[in-house]
C-alpha cells in the first residue's frame, strides 16, 4: 500500500468517523464503530482490525453501507470492507506473514474470536429515540411503564425477571431501550447487555462452532442487567433454550436483573420448555394492552410538537389528529408513520393539513387499517372480561365457568373474523370444527333469552372494535 493512500484514508476515516457518530448516535458509535482500526486501503478494499469476529460480522451486516457512504463522501474510492481479528504482534489474525489479504470476518468463518475486553458488551444498538421522555403513557401501558421505570432506577431487584408482552407496535422494545438508556445514565458502573433472542442464539451457535463456549458463558454471566427482546424466537430451539435456561439461573442466583419481552405471555409460547416458562413467570409479567383512543391521540399530539419545529409554517386543521387516532387503531408504528407521511406530503405540496388531504394522502393506510380483529385478541379480551386464564380458555377444561366464555370467544371469532371453522378450531387448542360450530350455535340460542349474555357480547364487540 502506498503511503499517500494511507494518509488519505486515515484523514478520510477520521472525518467519516465523526459523521458516523452524528448519524448513528453516541451509543451505537461507541459499541460498533469506535473499536474499528483502519489498516489500509488496497485495490478499493478498506481493511479494518476488530476486537472479535462477532463485532466484525455485526458491522459488516449492519453498518457496512453507512461506512462506505461516508468514506465515498470523503472522496475515497472504495467498493467493499474487510474485517479481521487482530492478533498479538500487530498482524491481523489469520493473515499470513507474506502479506496475503485476510479473509473478511463472517459468521462461522475466520479465526477464533478474541476474548471480549473488559466493559465491552457487543449487544444490539439502542435507538436514541426510544426514551422514557418520548414514551406516551396511558391506561393500556401504565403498569408496564411503571415497572420499567422501577428497573431503570438501578436499585435492588424487586421483581426478577420483568417480563413484558404484547402485540406488534405496543411499546415493548421502546420500554426496553428506555430502561437501557436510563441505566447507562444513572449507573454507568453497571454492565448492561441488550439484544434480541435471535442475536443470543446467533452468538451461542457461533461460540459452539468456534469452540468458544466458555467465553460465551463468561460474557453473558458477567453482566449486571440482561435484556432479551422477542424471547419467543428461541422456542423449539433446544440447545439455545438449554443455554438460555442456565444463563437465566446463573444471573438470578447472583441477584442480577433480567428483562424479557415477547409477543405473548410465557405460558402461551408454543414449544418453549416448561421449566423456562416457569422461570419466566416467577417475576412480574406485564401485558401491554392494545392502545385505546386516548393513548393514540396522546402519541399523535406528542409527535406533532416535534414536527411543528421541523415543518415550520404548516398548519394543522382541527379534527385531523382525532380522525387518525380513531381510524388507525392496530399499530402505533403505522400511526406514527402515517403522521410522518402526512406532514412530508403537505410540506411538498405547500398545503394545509386538512381532513381531505389526510384521506387522500393516507388512502392506502386507512384501507389497510380498517379494524381487523384477530382470534388472539378475542380470546384475550374474553378471558379478561370473565376473569379466566387464557391458557384455560383454549385448554381442555370443561367446567362451566370456562366452557361458556370459551363458547363466547368461538362465537365472536366466527362473527368478527374471516377465519374458517377448522382454522378457529386450531386456535382453540386444536379442536374439531364441529366443536366450534356447536359452541357458535349454543351462543346464538342463548342470546334471545339471556339478557346478561347479550349485554356482555355487545360490550365485548365494542371493546374489540375500538
Amino acid at each position: 500500500m502506498k503511503d499517500t493512500g494511507k494518509r488519505m484514508t486515515d484523514d478520510s476515516w477520521g472525518v467519516a468517523r465523526d459523521e458516523l457518530c452524528k448519524r448513528l448516535g453516541r451509543h451505537s458509535y461507541a459499541s460498533w464503530i469506535e473499536p474499528l482500526q483502519l489498516t489500509g486501503l488496497e485495490e478499493r478494499v478498506a481493511r479494518f482490525n476488530v476486537p472479535t469476529n462477532f463485532i466484525g460480522d455485526w458491522v459488516a451486516r449492519n453498518y457496512a453501507e453507512h461506512i462506505l457512504r461516508e468514506l465515498r463522501a470523503q472522496g475515497v474510492a472504495v467498493d467493499r470492507l474487510e474485517f479481521s481479528v487482530a492478533a498479538q504482534g500487530g498482524l491481523p489474525a489469520g493473515r499470513p506473514r507474506d502479506g496475503a489479504a485476510p479473509a473478511p470476518a463472517a459468521a462461522g468463518t475466520g479465526p477464533s474470536a478474541a476474548p471480549v475486553a473488559e466493559g465491552e458488551l457487543p449487544g444490539a444498538p439502542l435507538d436514541q429515540r426510544f426514551t422514557f421522555d418520548s414514551f406516551v403513557v396511558g391506561k393500556p401501558n401504565e403498569l408496564a411503564h411503571a415497572a420499567a421505570r422501577r428497573v431503570a432506577e438501578g436499585g435492588p431487584v424487586t421483581f426478577n425477571p420483568l417480563f413484558l408482552y404484547g402485540g406488534v407496535g405496543l411499546g415493548k422494545t421502546h420500554l426496553m431501550h428506555a430502561i437501557a438508556h436510563d441505566l447507562q445514565a444513572r449507573r454507568p458502573d453497571l454492565r448492561v447487555l441488550y439484544l434480541s433472542a435471535e442475536q443470543f442464539m446467533y452468538r451461542f451457535v457461533q461460540a459452539l462452532r468456534e469452540r468458544q463456549i466458555m467465553d460465551f458463558k463468561g460474557l453473558f454471566r458477567s453482566v449486571d442487567v440482561l435484556m432479551v427482546d422477542d424471547v419467543q424466537f428461541i422456542a423449539g430451539k433446544d440447545s439455545t433454550q438449554e443455554e438460555f435456561f442456565h444463563t437465566f439461573n446463573a444471573l438470578v442466583d447472583q441477584n442480577k436483573q433480567i428483562v424479557i419481552s415477547a409477543d405473548r405471555a410465557p405460558g402461551e409460547i408454543k414449544d418453549l420448555e416448561d421449566r423456562i416458562k416457569s422461570r419466566l413467570q416467577c417475576g412480574l409479567v406485564v401485558d401491554l394492552h392494545p392502545t385505546d383512543y386516548e393513548l393514540r391521540l396522546g402519541i399523535l399530539q406528542q409527535k406533532v410538537e416535534v414536527y411543528r419545529q421541523q415543518y415550520r409554517g404548516l398548519t394543522l386543521a382541527p379534527g385531523v389528529l382525532e380522525f387518525l387516532a380513531h381510524r388507525i387503531a392496530t399499530n402505533v408504528r403505522v400511526l406514527e408513520g402515517a403522521l410522518t407521511r402526512l406532514f412530508a406530503f403537505a410540506s411538498l405540496v405547500g398545503r394545509e393539513i386538512t381532513l381531505d388531504l389526510a384521506q387522500d394522502c393516507l388512502a392506502d393506510i386507512l384501507r389497510a387499517s380498517d379494524r381487523k380483529v384477530t382470534i388472539e385478541e378475542i380470546q384475550r379480551k374474553v378471558a379478561e372480561h370473565y376473569n379466566v386464564r387464557l391458557s384455560d380458555l383454549i385448554g381442555p377444561k370443561r367446567v362451566r365457568t370456562i366452557a361458556r366464555p370459551r363458547q363466547i370467544a368461538m362465537y365472536l371469532a366466527k362473527q368478527m373474523t374471516l377465519r374458517s371453522l377448522p382454522e378457529i378450531g386450531r386456535r382453540f387448542g386444536g379442536r374439531d370444527h364441529t366443536t366450534i360450530l356447536y359452541g357458535v350455535k349454543k351462543i346464538e340460542e342463548l342470546i334471545s333469552t339471556d339478557s346478561q349474555l347479550a349485554d356482555d357480547l355487545q360490550l365485548l364487540r365494542r371493546m374489540l372494535e375500538a
